[in-house]
């Protein structure tokens, strides 16, 4: 398949493992039907689009690459005709896929600290970038994971956070709402900022979850210390072709599916500060 026709024709991908994760959240794991030509692979960061046979085309972030033999793996939230049906969908089921599209998180240079910040599903773009930190951890200072989900049942990959902190990562976890057996933080994931980060100088910050909870990590790591460029976020708009043809994504003078998802707090500041833009 030539590069052209990667960007507009959907690959059949079957799904080879599927997970429930919450009660309206799946991850699955997607390799090519036999015969089809592999997308190429993937990095942190990207998405694709998949494609329900008869309902439409939805773009979803990578949250898993090339762990347990599966190529490409994400993870839906039902929140709309789509992402319900792909939610529906169990192993042996196909999906098209378009892709990978869009900018890809930045690699931390030797000796810098990484901080992930995630909000609510916004953990699952990040969960490469942790794979891949503790499979490498000579390539960072220190690693810090910052999670803000909406109460304890609403926590993503609740066992894995507990792997992760096993194997030497500096987790720390607020939920908005507690329930009785919560012994956590609870409040606002900007709390957990200032504690969290030893050198601005010497920082790399993640940040993805709802925009307002970005726009405030932004601002709040900023008064931190964090120079602007070292701030990025991974945006959500709508996104139709996926290749800066259609629009619906525009951003100002940018395209969030070309110039994002992944773009610096100095770059968009200006334009998330502007109502609807």
């Amino acid at each position: 398949m030539s590069g052209y026709d990667a960007l507009w024709t959907p690959v059949l991908h079957r799904i080879t493992r599927w997970r429930r994760d919450l009660d309206d959240t799946v991850t699955f794991g997607l390799a090519p039907v036999e015969g089809a030509e592999a997308l190429a692979p993937p990095r942190p960061g990207q998405f694709h689009m998949l494609w329900v046979y008869g309902i439409g085309e939805v773009p979803i972030s990578v949250s898993g690459i090339d762990r347990d033999g599966t190529p490409v793996v994400h993870t839906v939230r039902a929140v709309g005709r789509v992402t319900e049906a792909l939610c529906r969908l169990q192993p042996g089921d196909t999906v098209g896929v378009r892709g990978p599209f869009g900018s890809a998180w930045p690699e931390a240079r030797p000796g810098e600290d990484l901080l992930v910040v995630a909000g609510g599903l916004g953990l699952a773009p990040l969960r490469p970038v942790v794979h891949a930190a503790i499979e490498a951890p000579e390539r960072f200072g220190s690693l810090t994971v910052v999670i803000g989900a909406r109460s304890p049942s609403a926590l993503l990959f609740e066992e894995e956070i507990r792997s992760w902190s096993h194997e030497g990562v500096d987790v720390r976890v607020t939920v908005d709402y507690a329930d009785a057996g919560w012994r956590g933080s609870i409040g606002v994931v900007t709390r957990l900022l200032r504690d969290a980060v030893r050198d601005p100088a010497r920082t790399v910050a993640l940040v993805c979850g709802p925009e307002v909870m970005m726009r405030a990590s932004a601002r709040e790591l900023t008064s931190i210390g964090l120079p602007g460029a070292s701030i990025l976020l991974s945006l959500e708009r709508n996104m139709e072709c996926a290749v800066g043809l259609c629009g619906h994504c525009q951003l100002g003078a940018k395209f969030v599916c070309v110039d994002g998802p992944v773009l610096s707090w100095e770059r968009i500041e200006p334009l998330l500060g502007i109502r609807e833009v």
